[in-house]
């Protein structure tokens, strides 16, 4: 993954992280990988491990993996035991996210994951700066950018892997009101200051419009749901130093609309195989869209 990880940035493209809460999501990422012959990085939040349970993520994770260049983390890990433990079992990187404490306390706990979890050869991410909006168990009011300088000094101090920056995305499935916009001066700031380091967009689905209107139409209420413009998202890895872009709010309006596509048009069906196999195909189709938008191809 470390390498995979240079090549990127060296290269100028992004791994997609999405996030999974159940097997028809992790085969959807799976199968958008075997597609492609391009890696992916499966990822899970806090939420989802005490959903699904953290040995059965693992042991599902490994069963359903076999030949795929996927490669499973640990999204927004706040909890430090249970960032160890994901380190035990297996996962290939995990993300310590104490942005929301003060620069120091930021420092001292990455660097506690980053000296246990080095050990093992598992990679690091953390996070400097804040993302407005909720996911999860993530939740701020406003953005906050992340300072260049301290992100050079970050980096110098805790040695981690991998930095998520903050320059106007946000959480959830209500981004922006008008145009999105993203701060790609202070971006370029950043990776002046450290450019060997991947750097990483969180808060960054684009939530497709078509999905939206599919939801709506048969029975959801997302009226006004609004991402990032997929024009960015090339930018910010094509153009600069973004080497992993998540998506967890697309996936999930996605399979919610397929899911509720079929039940509707098919009111006779009882059987979970086939509405939630309808949501797995239309997840990997979107993800194969995404995975050909931020690699190289």
């Amino acid at each position: 993954m470390k390498k995979i990880f240079q090549n990127a940035l060296k290269e100028k493209y992004a791994l997609g992280a999405f996030n999974f809460v159940n097997l028809e999501m992790l085969k959807a990422i799976i199968n958008a990988s075997l597609e492609t012959d391009f890696p992916v990085i499966a990822s899970v939040s806090e939420g989802a491990l005490k959903y699904m349970g953290i040995e059965e993520t693992v042991g599902m994770f490994k069963a359903a993996k076999k030949n795929a260049k996927v490669f499973l983390h640990l999204d927004h890990g706040k909890n430090l035991e249970l960032i160890k433990r994901t380190v035990d079992l297996g996962f290939d990187s995990v993300m310590i996210d104490a942005s929301s404490f003060s620069f120091e306390e930021n420092v001292k706990q990455t660097k506690e994951v980053v000296n246990y979890a080095h050990k093992k050869d598992v990679l690091v991410e953390a996070e400097l700066g804040t993302l407005a909006g909720i996911e999860d168990e993530v939740k701020a009011e406003k953005n906050i950018y992340t300072d260049p300088n301290e992100a050079k000094k970050f980096v110098e101090l805790t040695n981690c892997d991998s930095l998520a920056v903050a320059i106007g995305t946000s959480h959830g499935a209500y981004k922006f009101s008008g145009d999105s916009k993203l701060n790609m001066e202070i971006l370029s700031e950043i990776e002046t200051l450290i450019p060997n380091t991947p750097l990483v967009l969180h808060g960054a689905s684009s939530v497709p419009q078509k999905y939206v209107d599919l939801l709506n139409k048969f029975g959801g209420n997302v009226t006004g749901a609004k991402g990032v413009d997929e024009s960015l998202l090339f930018e910010a890895c094509h153009k600069h130093n973004i080497c992993k872009i998540n998506s967890d709010t697309d996936l999930r309006i996605c399979f919610t609309a397929a899911v509720r596509k079929y039940l509707t048009e098919n009111p006779e069906v009882f059987d979970l195989r086939k509405y939630l196999g309808a949501g797995k195909e239309e997840v990997k189709n979107l993800l194969v869209e995404k995975i050909k938008l931020l690699g190289k191809f």
